[in-house]
């Protein structure tokens, strides 16, 4: 074999093998890999990248369907399968299959993947060239990418916390929640954080703020803290499928629900948009 794929215990070429559509990994990222090289049909320090990917795995809650030494006579098994005697060998855990939801069910067991195809080391003796960057690899809240695994562990939190939304900060500045936006009312001005790369812009939060516009409300699109965030008057939390939604505890405080006739116009304001772009009689 050229090439080898292995997904779920079937094993085949890239091209043959077929993923169930709801692996998590398809919606969210949801998985953790390792790779080496393989050299004479030998996985290249196995233990090593076997002990970092259990790691990695154990730290997102994942279940790897087998155990580690089990792991590694796979490997070494499916390496011999494939021709030539340098490859590179990749293999990952996703959480399962099941339908998209941010939160998962906890007994679910992980899908392992595994690819092995020939490669060629470079020549060490021959120089590269390189460049240098700033790294803004975690400040690009505002791209809405398939990694989502932060914002999963998140959701599963609040799950067991209970609670049915986790609110993130940068310090004692709040950004946004784990799949929704959030904003304040307080004495009658809606405060909400700027569409920077810190967040990702929410439609919904966005024509909300268009409904305080036409309503009159005062705008404040400015990062707020912690602290405000717990003297609001109201806590406003908005996503593509439940907009306008208000919290009424944070880290089992209460909170909010002190200006109950601004917040209901703009509920109002917001869902009537909704009705009247779908042409629904009810949200419901």
């Amino acid at each position: 074999m050229k090439e080898l794929a292995y997904y779920d215990g079937a094993v085949g070429t890239p091209d043959e093998l077929q993923v169930p559509f709801n692996d998590r990994v398809h919606f969210f990222g949801d998985g953790v890999y390792d790779a080496t090289v393989g050299g004479n049909h030998k996985v290249y320090l196995l233990k090593d990248h076997l002990d970092r990917f259990y790691s990695s795995a154990r730290a997102l809650d994942m279940k790897v369907p087998m155990e580690k030494e089990e792991l590694g006579e796979l490997l070494t098994s499916l390496l011999a399968k494939v021709e030539g005697d340098t490859h590179f060998v990749y293999w990952q855990v996703t959480r399962g299959a099941a339908s998209r939801n941010h939160v998962y069910d906890e007994e679910i067991k992980g899908k392992l993947w595994v690819m092995i195809r020939p490669n060629k080391l470079r020549d060490p003796d021959v120089p590269i060239k390189l460049m240098t960057k700033e790294d803004t690899r975690f400040y690009h809240c505002n791209i809405k990418t398939l990694n989502l695994l932060p914002s999963v562990m998140a959701a599963q939190e609040a799950k067991r916390a209970g609670v049915d939304e986790t609110v993130f900060h940068r310090g004692n500045l709040v950004t946004e929640c784990a799949h929704s936006n959030v904003s304040i009312l307080k004495d009658g001005v809606f405060f909400s954080h700027p569409n920077d790369n810190l967040i990702l812009r929410g439609i919904s939060k966005t024509h909300m703020i268009a409904a305080c516009y036409r309503l009159g409300i005062q705008v404040m699109e400015r990062a707020f803290t912690l602290d405000e965030l717990m003297d609001a008057d109201e806590i406003i939390v908005t996503s593509s499928s439940n907009f306008c939604l208000h919290a009424c505890q944070v880290d089992g405080r209460e909170a909010g629900g002190k200006d109950r006739g601004t917040l209901k116009a703009i509920q109002d304001a917001v869902i009537g948009e909704y009705l009247e772009y779908t042409g629904k009689t009810s949200i419901f």
